[in-house]
């Protein structure tokens, strides 16, 4: 199971990321480093396979929260330096949750309990529907307002299945 973990900053540098001594995947691997304003950066590893929500492109200056793995091994350099499974730029008009959600569609971290209506799409990362029981999996989820309790709930607008496996 992935042990999501969060990283929540500003964008302030991106550039190739060479993976190979021959220049393998030339282009194909960016570094992102994002710095949360409070004295810490992160460097995420951008690869092909990391989802951006709403597939939007992510610029210098941009707020960002990158989902990792927090069970992965890192290398042991400052900053730390992160595959990013996961990119979510900041919308104002919406909040995302990315974790994994049992069978009572409840959050791992016991802060948000889904309650899934008829117009909730729900979707793979490739866009297209997935047609079973979204339980018991890693979902990005994107929604509006919640309750106040413990766990929030709420009415979710997208569910996307993450179905990566590491």
């Amino acid at each position: 199971m992935v042990n999501f973990q969060a990283f929540h900053g500003t964008v302030t540098m991106i550039s190739d990321f060479m993976i190979g001594l021959n220049g393998e995947g030339e282009g194909c691997y960016t570094l992102m480093s994002v710095d949360n304003g409070n004295g810490s950066l992160v460097n995420f590893v951008v690869s092909p396979t990391t989802y951006f929500v709403d597939h939007v492109m992510v610029a210098v200056g941009d707020r960002v929260t990158g989902y990792y793995d927090g069970n992965a091994p890192v290398p042991l350099i400052y900053p730390p330096q992160y595959q990013a499974l996961i990119v979510v730029k900041d919308n104002p008009n919406q909040n995302v949750k990315v974790d994994y959600f049992n069978s009572q569609f409840e959050s791992s971290d016991g802060q948000l309990k889904l309650n899934i209506s008829p117009y909730t799409q729900i979707l793979l990362t490739n866009g297209q529907a997935f047609t079973k029981n979204p339980a018991n999996r890693n979902l990005i989820v994107i929604y509006g307002p919640s309750t106040r309790s413990i766990p929030a709930q709420t009415t979710p607008y997208k569910i996307i299945v993450w179905c990566q496996t590491l």
